[in-house]
């Protein structure tokens, strides 16, 4: 019965995101939602304008699975979809301000995202403490601290995961090679709530891909990077993070290691040069790829294979019950 469950979830969230993204892309043009090349932009590197409508098909397909399987409590599952919503909002103004060829001031988004967040943890997802691996004993961390921690995961990642989704096929590729690895962390753990999350996560992932494959036919744009980041940071809280070891912490941070890691290392840079942290570049690491002279699908590829480099790290640690 509960593979059943976890098979019709994956299902579910794909049909929907498959079924829903072509008209959206009509109505995109229709609109003139469309994210247009910038010559003097060394990120957009398409060449076509290209819709911007993916977001809305993804969140429908995800929240219509997660609404019919997910075991939440009430509180809990009202507030992922009403911090959800809050990161589609404001990331549809972020996308509409690039249809305008604009860009959209950093601190209206960090404080939704922020605000998104703390919604979450004021549901009872959070990350509390873990487990001493050499005595056993539970190290319950102080509330405030417990604060701080969840909003600054929930926030980095949602972060992370939209800096990533600069080339055809990578965010939407990352984020279901992560969202894969918690779906096993979650079923090794029991965690059926998580579970779910996370096959409706990958469900809508692979649907959208389908379309943003290179050469893309559609964008998700902030809106929908912003929503997939967030909702991978909600799963692990929910699932990965929960009776989790000093070391086996590491397992989500790992199963995200690729966008995470780049970020560190982009913000780092951009720090010491006394650049804004938010400031939009081509820094990351598939455009770094694209200097050395491999081509878009190479750069996916190679990324995507990295990822499941750490993802398979991830489980091994899992495994070992560390």
């Amino acid at each position: 019965m509960v593979t059943i469950t976890y098979a019709l979830s994956f299902v579910l969230s794909f049909c929907i995101v498959l079924v829903l993204i072509p008209p959206l892309g009509k109505l995109a043009f229709r609109l003139d939602f469309v994210d247009k090349p910038r010559k003097d932009v060394e990120r957009k590197i398409h060449r076509e304008p290209i819709p911007l409508t993916a977001s809305y098909a993804i969140f429908a397909g995800f929240a219509a699975s997660y609404l019919l399987f997910s075991k939440e409590s009430a509180v809990q599952t009202t507030a992922v979809l009403i911090g959800s919503m809050m990161l589609l909002v404001i990331g549809t103004i972020d996308d509409w301000y690039k249809t305008q060829g604009k860009d959209f001031s950093a601190l209206p988004k960090m404080i939704v995202q922020v605000s998104a967040a703390v919604v979450v943890y004021l549901s009872g997802i959070t990350f509390s403490g873990f487990y001493n691996p050499f005595s056993g004993e539970y190290i319950l961390l102080p509330v405030w601290l417990q604060f701080i921690l969840t909003i600054l995961w929930i926030f980095g990642v949602t972060t992370v995961i939209n800096f990533s989704d600069g080339m055809d096929g990578l965010a939407g590729g990352l984020s279901a090679i992560s969202a894969g690895t918690l779906f096993v962390v979650a079923l090794t753990k029991g965690q059926s709530t998580s579970a779910v999350m996370a096959i409706s996560l990958i469900g809508v992932s692979l649907a959208y891909l389908r379309y943003n494959k290179p050469p893309a036919k559609i964008f998700m744009g902030d809106a929908g990077a912003t929503f997939l980041g967030f909702i991978l940071a909600v799963i692990a809280l929910d699932g990965a993070f929960k009776q989790a070891t000093l070391l086996s912490l590491f397992i989500p941070i790992l199963a995200l290691g690729v966008p995470i890691f780049d970020n560190l290392f982009v913000v780092t840079k951009r720090f010491l040069q006394g650049k804004p942290i938010y400031q939009a570049d081509a820094s990351q690491v598939h455009y770094r790829l694209l200097r050395t002279g491999l081509n878009p699908k190479q750069v996916v590829a190679f990324l995507c294979l990295i990822s499941v480099c750490f993802s398979l790290t991830s489980i091994i640690l899992l495994l070992l019950g560390v």
